[in-house]
């Protein structure tokens, strides 16, 4: 709707400019921060001014002039400051925006950008060898905001989780629950530096005990405790994520692509068409030839493959189920790990600009102004699971999504759980339950909602700013799909239920002029189906009542 009248703005504007100056130009909009300075505004007088070398007030004057404001649904245009000038769409138009989003729902704000793509989006990832921590609850609330975005955008998206189900951790983490095991029968036990030490060990060895007592002191046991322990593990993982709204399409097993002889069949391809060389006894693949500092190893001297192996042959794997692109969320330690991957693809013969990896940075829980580093649970680094159990899963996901991934995050615990407006989850959450009470003061006093499908007496200059919000929603979730940033969309909902607010404040809603009052309820209904979805894209639940 407002699309298309920016866009025959947008090409009136450069046909006066051709008219005028026998200059093509392109057109961009902006929004001001100040409403005063109208709903768009436009700099191409600006920009022609050095080239025309003639006053950039004078330029825009000009343009202004030959602007028919009825046949682009604007009430005003301006010229303000040093060229500017400011565009203010017709009260009348931006308001049928409320009545197509009430018709709409849910659908309102779903795009066609993505329509041709298949992304494979791949997060967490974490080794099932403990508890999932504070950093993994980062990655994990951006890439299940990004996958919803995306899936509004109109991009078919399958989440994944690749599960590290194989190798030496794993081989050490059932070798720590047999060393636990044994402990529970007074045995000496042998817990070596790179076993695992935490309490979930523990808990592993004593219910394999109650479930089989002493059987597997004189029995073979790894692939009983292996495969326990992994599911043990798994399952408190996956539970953990559910609590924290993050349920994956697709639990890949890292074991299946030996069983499967993906891996071998990997690195066969690689050393038969020449990728790879041997030196002092490994296996070494020439990442250099696509932009590496160095080459990697891939098998070592001692015949045990490298992670950076059964990596390649999951991308490949990745690449054979047809995704058209990857996305891969990693954490800060892998930076340097992008140039190989990105190298890896290209030899197993996919296009290494099909991938692109979300690197996350440090995140850092702080209470009563101190970082807290010590897990309830765990006696290690804080967990993901303590964090929900402090603070609940709306404030969580919403503070880790309201800062850009790319940047350092402190975690204010004590904020999350303050029932102020400080606190800007319960802020939002707050709006959507303002505009419920006033639904349900009107079902108390036994007066009916009738929807209206035209505006007499609602007052423009009070509404406008909320209904110039949920314009922008679209374009928010366009800029967040294509560039990734699901923090837009914290930004975009928290200024609307800051406007919703505002206007909840200074307006009386529920009076006696009935037509007055369905006018107000009307647009809030609107203001209640995007504050609703927009919270849905980053996985916060709404609240009726607070």
């Amino acid at each position: 709707m407002i699309e298309e009248v920016l866009r025959r703005i947008e090409e009136k504007i450069k046909t006066i400019v051709i008219k005028l100056y026998s200059k093509e130009l392109d057109v961009f909009f902006e929004v001001p921060k100040d409403s005063t300075f109208g709903d768009y505004s436009v700099n191409v007088a600006m920009r022609l001014a050095r080239e025309l070398k003639k006053n950039p007030v004078l330029i825009a004057k000009e343009i202004v002039k030959l602007i028919n404001l009825e046949e682009l649904k604007l009430e005003r245009v301006d010229v303000k400051g040093s060229g500017f000038i400011n565009l203010f769409i017709d009260r009348h138009f931006l308001h049928e925006v409320v009545f197509l989003i009430n018709k709409e729902k849910d659908n309102y704000g779903n795009l066609k950008i993505g329509q041709k793509e298949y992304i494979n989006l791949e997060f967490v990832s974490a080794n099932p060898t403990g508890y999932l921590h504070i950093g993994h609850g980062r990655g994990a609330a951006y890439g299940d905001s990004l996958a919803r975005i995306l899936r509004k955008a109109g991009y078919r998206v399958s989440t994944e989780h690749y599960v590290n189900d194989a190798g030496k951790q794993i081989e050490n983490l059932t070798n720590s629950i047999y060393e636990r095991y044994k402990e529970l029968f007074g045995f000496d036990i042998n817990l070596k530096e790179d076993y695992y030490h935490g309490k979930e060990i523990i808990e592993i060895a004593k219910l394999i005990k109650d479930d089989n007592g002493d059987y597997f002191l004189g029995n073979d046991w790894f692939e009983y405790f292996r495969t326990f322990g992994l599911d043990y593990l798994l399952n408190g993982l996956k539970k953990d994520l559910n609590d924290f709204n993050v349920v994956f399409d697709n639990w890949f097993s890292e074991k299946s692509l030996y069983d499967n002889n993906d891996v071998e069949k990997t690195l066969n391809f690689l050393v038969d068409n020449a990728y790879t060389y041997e030196l002092d006894g490994a296996v070494w693949l020439k990442t250099t030839m696509y932009g590496d500092e160095k080459d990697r190893v891939l098998v070592k001297s001692d015949g045990n493959m490298t992670y950076l192996l059964p990596d390649v042959a999951y991308h490949y794997n990745k690449l054979l189920r047809g995704y058209t692109h990857l996305i891969d969320v990693l954490g800060s330690d892998h930076h340097g790990y992008v140039p190989r991957l990105k190298a890896a693809i290209a030899f197993v013969g996919g296009n290494p600009d099909l991938l692109d990896v979300e690197i996350l940075q440090m995140v850092r829980a702080i209470q009563d102004g101190k970082e807290v580093k010590m897990s309830k649970r765990s006696g290690k680094s804080i967990t993901l699971r303590d964090l929900i159990d402090e603070v609940g899963s709306d404030a969580l996901r919403y503070m880790y999504i309201s800062k850009s991934l790319s940047t350092h995050m402190d975690l204010d615990l004590d904020l999350a759980i303050k029932n102020t407006n400080e606190n800007p989850v319960f802020y939002v959450q707050y709006a959507y339950a303002r505009i419920c009470s006033l639904f349900s003061i009107l079902n108390d006093r036994g007066l009916e909602f009738k929807e209206v499908t035209k505006f007499e007496l609602i007052d423009f200059n009070k509404s406008s700013k909320i209904v110039l919000d949920l314009i922008q929603y679209p374009q928010y979730i366009e800029e967040a799909a294509l560039k990734r940033l699901p923090h837009k969309i914290c930004q975009y909902v928290y200024s609307l239920a800051s406007d919703l607010h505002s206007y909840y404040n200074d307006e009386k809603i529920i009076t006696d002029n009935i037509l007055e009052m369905n006018e107000k309820l009307t647009l809030l209904k609107a203001v209640q189906i995007v504050l609703k979805n927009s919270l849905e894209l980053i996985g916060v639940k709404v609240k009726e009542k607070m």
